[in-house]
């Protein structure tokens, strides 16, 4: 009795979930208390495409749910809570390259796709992966058409927890980790730096700027406060990792009028700075709670009430340490200063030490110099403390009405969502006095002979609110859904309905808006032959009026053949299906902005001279020209799809070919216009925006999934991928040589000069053709001369490669579950290839006063010119060497190990049924292996946080 009145208590935290247990206890025919096994089956398990999930399994799909076996229009989907028995993950999409084909961070290459959380836009770092039932990734034309314009580059939809009837359940799970840096950037010493900076300004033809002495005293190290050495990422600033934990309850359960189901889940983090504020305020935290509600009112009626809330802070210092690390030279000034080093009598510097607000552990001053007065060593130490606050409450309801009355399989459904969100900074800034010291040596002792004091100290106390952000979003739809089966085989669905949802955002004009009425008509005959139509009409307000409405139909068919007389008494084949489906989607997706459609004038506040001396005037300049027949630009897709099982679902299988075309890209065509329609100086367009640009994307996806049950081990291996290309079909453009053309080439391709080596001497030079991009000497990048003219320019750049930037050609997911007795052995992989990008950041071009990193030690000099593979330092602006080209090309392939779990289910015999039913406890640790020739490159971040590994240990129970 004790522990039914302690679960009471627990669900009391929300109003909703007394309401509902209330209702539950009303029931005149209360439900025998069942606990359902959290740890999934060893029989249940099936491959990637669908973790978790049989042949009936209810997947998620546009404004309805369908069995698996019934999808139409290229569908996938997870199972989310028996893929968190045995893999723990703290985002809500992570991995999911390693179970879904078609995916690669961007479905089918689109980018862009809409995320759906019970049903609405929502964020997918809003919902934590202990709330989600199911993740549906839906792909082709036919699977998205319902959800109009904004849904045309694929939808992945979020469908969280229930309550389901049966006695209360209540879950927990508790996870203890850490995050390590996988890698930091490694920077030259002051002593190395100061060497190879005289040796640029050597080859400007400059003196040397640091005497051999000073280099020696900054390499000995004997007194770092006067010959710094800074490493931003030595152990005196940085923690080799920092911690993370959380905690999960859920509690649920109901009967067959009321279920319930609730989530409160709490997280913290901290900060790999370990001095200063920072050590004491860094971190961040965040606690969530949900609560969903399903009420059968009567027969004929029944409603869902659902919300979530989730606050978030972040804590940190008014400094960006991460930037300074990759951009300040480590010989600039000592971050603190010594005050027992000042010279005994030095009265002046007393004064300083005596009226500091900021004595560092009562030994040091904050350092700086008259060029670093402001610096993220004294941020950190007394720059201030900030805070980070983020808040998002959503609410969501749905009312459904069985007509059965008026037609069997006939019911009326509305959903309405209300969420908010927002977002602001708090900080404390205060200012702060640095100090720089004059050394002086007496008997080999330095010591400080006076101190430059820069700024002043002032705390303020006040409380700064800055950076207020929000966000709403209100959506509705209400559908028509009839779903009836006759004499046995002939089952019918269709559905009417009208979708809309808008979003306002802080800082935006015009609210993102999507609406559209939709209809579905599907038929299959004894699940054998299928075939569906879906379509959208559509509304953009980015388009003109008379424009703003557009049909977009799709069908798709499908065949069982398993179920034909040639293969039903097949032992080898147990499930066979063949889909296509084709459509065209208008969307509006690429439409940048409002208004396009319209031509405007602008106000310049450039000054112009007149005729009358001295009298400035303004213009108004003419930026775009009109377009009243601009339309939505179009997905015209079709794929075709295989699907199946083998030996008794031993082997299953999903492949899928597609192409699509996004025709109708706007651009301003320059070339489809006369010239007279622009000019470049003064600024004039009377060019319009219309739709011309077209884009291909083909390829194929595939998962494989093998299931053996082998005595008393299970072992399930699942391999899946995308491969596919892209191509710029039309584009707006008049090169003067067709290498240079854009069409005909990958939509993320390179651009860039092709590299001949360095330029070995001067005669080389001058035998060469002419760079246009600065003064070039020895050592410095030779490019090819592309159209012989004797000049390297622009005209000289070609097509280098593919960038992947909506994921790359090949992508690769493999997944691996051993069981044996009550372990659980997982691991996943994933891998990219076909990609390549270019080392361009800070680290590798470095000219004029940039930080050197130790990629410059292959620099050219006269006795490295056969081995180089850098280019000659300077102190200048290097525009000849530091550009688009195939030097600093590499390639992206990597295969990552992403996860390893082993887990344990204790014996259900060991606990009291009364009170605790289950208990495991897991070890996992995730981005562990990454395999690639340019493995140091991609594990690099320059200027921002470190890439982590998480080693995380686990606790789950079921009460």
């Amino acid at each position: 009795m004790k522990y039914k009145k302690l679960r009471i208590a627990l669900c009391l935290g929300l109003s909703w979930i007394a309401t509902a247990e209330g209702m539950a206890k009303e029931s005149p025919n209360p439900t025998i208390r069942q606990h359902k096994n959290i740890f999934p089956e060893r029989s249940t398990f099936v491959g990637p495409d669908s973790i978790g999930t049989d042949s009936t399994t209810l997947v998620q799909v546009a404004f309805r749910k369908v069995q698996k076996k019934d999808l139409m229009g290229n569908i996938q989907s997870i199972n989310v809570p028996q893929l968190l028995d045995k893999s723990y993950t703290t985002y809500s999409l992570e991995n999911l390259d390693a179970f879904i084909p078609g995916y690669n961070g961007n479905i089918w290459g689109m980018g862009g796709y809409l995320l759906l959380v019970d049903g609405f836009p929502r964020d997918a770092n809003n919902v934590m992966p202990t709330e989600i039932e199911q993740i549906s990734v839906l792909k082709g034309a036919n699977a998205i058409a319902l959800y109009g314009s904004r849904a045309a580059k694929g939808v992945i939809s979020i469908t969280t927890k229930r309550g389901k009837s049966g006695g209360q359940q209540i879950k927990i799970r508790t996870n203890s980790g850490i995050n390590a840096a996988m890698s930091y950037p490694q920077y030259l010493g002051s002593a190395e730096y100061m060497t190879l900076y005289n040796e640029a300004r050597q080859n400007d033809g400059l003196s040397p700027l640091y005497s051999a002495e000073t280099i020696y005293q900054h390499a000995a190290g004997k007194n770092p406060y006067r010959y710094p050495n800074v490493d931003y990422y030595s152990s005196d600033y940085i923690k080799d990792h920092y911690n993370r934990y959380d905690a999960t309850a859920e509690i649920s359960g109901g009967n067959q009028r009321a279920q319930y189901y609730t989530n409160f889940g709490f997280w913290s983090e901290g900060s790999l700075l370990n001095f200063g504020q920072a050590k004491k305020n860094g971190g961040a935290n965040r606690f969530n709670m949900r609560g969903n509600i399903d009420v059968k009112v009567n027969d004929l009626i029944s409603l869902n009430v659902d919300a979530a809330a989730s606050f978030y802070i972040s804590k940190g210092v008014n400094a960006d340490y991460w930037g300074a690390a990759a951009t300040v030279r480590p010989h600039r000034f000592s971050p603190l200063i010594p005050i027992d080093m000042i010279e005994e009598g030095d009265v002046n510097s007393m004064v300083y030490v005596n009226n500091s607000n900021f004595l560092i552990d009562g030994k040091y001053l904050l350092g700086g110099s008259q060029l670093d007065q402001t610096n993220a060593f004294a941020n950190v130490y007394a720059g201030g403390t900030n805070r980070n606050l983020n808040r998002q409450f959503q609410f969501n309801t749905g009312l459904n009405f069985d007509l059965k009355n008026i037609l069997e399989g006939l019911v009326f459904k509305t959903n309405l969502a209300v969420d908010y969100q927002s977002n602001y900074n708090q900080s404390y800034n205060n200012n702060y006095a640095v100090y720089q010291a004059s050394w002086n040596n007496y008997d080999g002792k330095d010591l400080i002979s006076s101190l430059t004091k820069y700024g002043d100290d002032r705390i303020s106390g006040i409380q700064n609110i800055s950076g207020s952000t929000y966000r709403q979003t209100i959506g509705l739809n209400g559908s028509l859904n009839f779903n009836r089966t006759y004499g046995n085989d002939h089952h019918v669905s269709a559905i009417l309905l009208a979708n809309a949802f808008q979003i306002a955002a802080s800082g935006s004009y015009h609210k993102t808006s999507n609406a559209n009425l939709g209809l579905q008509l599907g038929y299959n005959y004894s699940s054998k032959y299928y075939i569906d139509f879906s379509s959208a009409y559509s509304h953009s307000a980015k388009l003109p009026q008379g424009n703003r409405r557009a049909l977009s139909p799709t069908l798709a068919l499908a065949w069982r053949l398993s179920k034909e007389n040639f293969l039903v008494d097949s032992k080898v084949v147990n499930e066979l299906r063949l889909s296509a489906s084709a459509g065209i989607l208008n969307t509006d997706l690429d439409i940048s902005d409002y208004y396009l459609y319209q031509g405007y004038y602008t106000y310049n506040d450039a000054a112009w001279y007149s005729w009358r001396d001295g009298d400035l005037v303004h213009t108004f300049d003419r930026r775009r020209g009109d377009n009243p027949n601009m339309k939505f630009p179009k997905r015209k897709e079709f794929n075709i799809n295989l699907e199946g099982g083998l030996y008794n679902n031993l082997i299953t299988f999903n492949t899928s070919y597609f192409v699509n075309r996004m025709s109708g890209g706007l651009v301003q065509a320059a070339t489809q216009y006369p010239m007279y329609f622009m000019t470049y100086w003064p600024v004039y367009s009377d060019l319009p925006y219309v739709n011309f640009n077209d884009d291909e994307r083909r390829g194929v996806d595939f998962g494989i999934n093998l299931n053996k049950q082998i005595n008393k081990t299970f072992v399930s291996l699942g391999f899946n991928g995308i491969y596919y290309t892209t191509k710029a079909v039309k584009r707006d453009e008049l090169y003067e040589f067709a290498y240079q053309n854009r069409a005909g080439k990958p939509l993320d391709a390179i651009w860039g000069l092709q590299h001949d080596g360095f330029y070995n001497s001067q005669s080389e030079i001058d035998q060469a053709a002419f760079s246009t991009f600065g003064e070039v000497k020895p050592g410095d990048i030779k490019y090819r001369d592309q159209n012989g003219d004797g000049t390297i320019d622009t005209r000289d750049e070609v097509y280098l490669g593919k960038g992947g930037w909506a994921g790359a050609p090949l992508t690769l997911g493999c997944n691996l579950t051993v069981k044996w007795n009550n372990f659980t052995l997982f691991a996943a992989a994933t891998g990219q290839f076909g990609a390549k990008a270019m080392k361009n950041s800070s680290y590798f071009w470095v000219d004029a006063e940039d930080k050197y990193s130790v990629v410059v030690r292959d620099r050219w000099t006269e006795s490295t010119k056969e081995t180089a593979t850098y280019p000659r330092l300077t102190t200048f602006n290097s525009d000849n060497n530091f550009r688009s080209s195939d030097f600093w090309l590499y390639k992206t392939d990597r295969m990552n190990l992403s996860k390893v779990q082993l887990s344990y289910d204790f014996p259900k015999r060991l606990f009291n049924a009364k009170f605790i039913h289950e208990l495991g406890i897991y070890a996992t640790g995730s981005n562990l292996l990454t395999i690639a020739k340019e493995k140091k490159t991609m594990q690099l971040n320059i200027g921002q946080l470190p890439q982590m590994r998480f080693f995380n240990i686990g606790l789950k129970a079921l009460f």
